[in-house]
């Protein structure tokens, strides 16, 4: 068996010639990318889209490829940007080909091969369905994906692209998104300054541990007094190593923004009130590049962030989610009460969180020189 060690900034690609589990097209090379051991040491991909070197190839262009919106000028790559850690960096909310805005901020793309629903709302369940979603948008790209696939047909570059990933010349929707969705696998972060302290290699800062205790440490059950420890509480809902809660499945709630909701989140794609205001968790990784933050991006800064988790919760809110009703005085009603110092603290463990690596990574960038298109 030959196997071939790819190693690009921040993420290491095994590429190998034996069988793998999944069955890939006949021609192309299994690919596999190497993950800390308690994800299981590998990217997961799905028994119909095994990542291929052919596929993420194509995948990549395809996500930096502007043909795929009506009038040529926006790519996925346009609003979800590297160096913001693939998200729109400083938009509350992205502007699509018209110059139309959206419903909701832009989210970074980190880590997704592991994540079982997709958008804010958690109505999308795969990677491949997601990757339609903007390209159909008449907010977004406003664009068939038929007409997509025959753009792509008639170039010289595309088919033989296709050839080489799935055997077969002939593009189709479904292989586009699939070779997005490869290539949207490989957006894989683990190279921060906490990884890094994770595995012995750095120390933390005086401001940065002390950030990283109260983010970590549970509050004991409320009973009326005050707490012998000082908590931040963040951990129950942005888990290591993930930032973000998986299982079972990733975690949609409600965290205390509004009383009265103007987005109905997760109720407006089940129907059930109690759904009402609930928006996915998102991970934490590279929190302090994906600025402004929440589904409408109404907080510009950590700083603003913090001061809604330590003063700001409606504890009223329908449906608020029970962890955030913490407090530091034994009252459940009452606010978390961090100190200034602990909240920047916590803001200094955060930005621990910040991988250099991923956001320069070349494997991951823009294969088109000056934004032109491929013949």
């Amino acid at each position: 068996m030959k196997q071939y060690l790819i190693l690009l900034i921040g993420i290491a690609f095994t590429v190998s010639s034996c069988e793998t589990d999944h069955e890939s097209a006949p021609g192309t090379t299994p690919l596999e990318i190497t993950a800390p051991e308690l994800m299981g040491g590998k990217v997961p991909s799905p028994e119909n889209n095994p990542l291929t070197v052919e596929g993420v190839e194509l995948g990549r262009m395809l996500f930096y490829e502007k043909r795929l919106s009506a009038t040529n000028t926006m790519s996925c790559g346009s609003c979800h940007q590297q160096k913001f850690a693939f998200s729109d960096g400083g938009k509350a909310v992205s502007n699509g080909i018209t110059g139309a805005p959206g419903k909701r901020n832009t989210m970074a793309l980190i880590n997704l091969a592991w994540s079982s629903n997709f958008t804010w709302d958690g109505s999308v369940k795969t990677l491949e369905t997601q990757a339609r979603v903007p390209m159909e948008s008449n907010i977004e790209m406003h664009q068939d994906m038929s007409r997509a696939v025959n753009k792509l047909q008639n170039t010289s570059t595309y088919p033989p692209l296709f050839l080489k990933a799935f055997g077969t010349e002939v593009i189709t929707d479904e292989n586009i998104l699939k070779a997005i969705g490869q290539f949207e696998r490989t957006l894989v972060s683990f190279n921060s300054k906490f990884d890094l302290y994770e595995n012995g290699q750095v120390a933390l800062s005086p401001d940065e541990e002390a950030g990283r205790r109260l983010f970590n440490t549970p509050h004991p059950v409320m009973n009326g007094t005050p707490l012998t420890v000082r908590t931040a509480n963040c951990f129950d809902c942005h888990a290591k190593p993930h930032f973000t809660r998986l299982s079972p499945q990733q975690l949609i709630t409600n965290n205390g923004l509004d009383n009265v909701f103007s987005d109905l989140g997760l109720g407006g794609v089940t129907g059930n009130a109690n759904d009402n205001g609930k928006f996915k968790v998102p991970t934490l990784r590279n929190i302090a590049l994906t600025a402004p933050y929440m589904h409408d991006g109404r907080f510009k800064t950590l700083e603003e962030v913090m001061e809604h988790y330590n003063q700001g919760v409606k504890k009223d809110s329908p449906g608020l989610h029970i962890e955030m009703m913490t407090s530091n005085t034994g009252n459940p009603h009452d606010q978390l009460n961090l100190t200034a110092t602990e909240v920047k603290q916590v803001i200094a463990f955060l930005h621990t969180l910040t991988d250099t690596s991923f956001v320069n990574n070349p494997a991951l960038s823009d294969p088109f020189k000056n934004g032109q298109m491929v013949p």
